[in-house]
């Protein structure tokens, strides 16, 4: 019996090892940022983001006009946190994107679909 049991280790420990590994591996894969292409000039277009977010219930943790970068958590369940970019497109337009995140995974672009509607339309007016 004694032969038998440094091989049941090793499979064991194989087995392990492959367990282990499909742990660490992603199940999903990571989803590039929710993006929009606006007809409003970066300016405008990060300040309506900014009011925007603030009227959801966020709390804004960081705000740099020039980097045309807005970071927020959701003061509220379910909370993650939130990044907004605003870079120019064109003559006059811009590239809004939003990417929400959880425990330092990506969320679906799904959970910040609903601010996309509601910032098109805030920014169509």
């Amino acid at each position: 019996m004694e032969g038998k049991a440094p091989g049941k280790r090793l499979l064991a420990v194989v087995l392990m090892a492959v367990w282990l590994s499909g742990c660490a591996s992603s199940s999903s894969v990571a989803e590039p940022p929710r993006q929009m292409l606006v007809a409003v000039a970066p300016g405008p277009a990060l300040n309506e983001t900014l009011a925007m977010l603030l009227e959801q219930g966020y709390v804004i943790t960081q705000a740099d006009g020039e980097l045309g970068r807005i970071d927020a958590s959701l003061a509220r369940p379910p909370g993650y946190r939130l990044e907004a970019r605003v870079e120019p497109a064109g003559a006059s337009g811009s590239s809004v994107s939003l990417q929400g995140y959880r425990g330092g995974r990506r969320l679906p672009p799904a959970v910040v679909e609903p601010l996309f509607v509601e910032l098109q339309g805030r920014l169509a007016r």
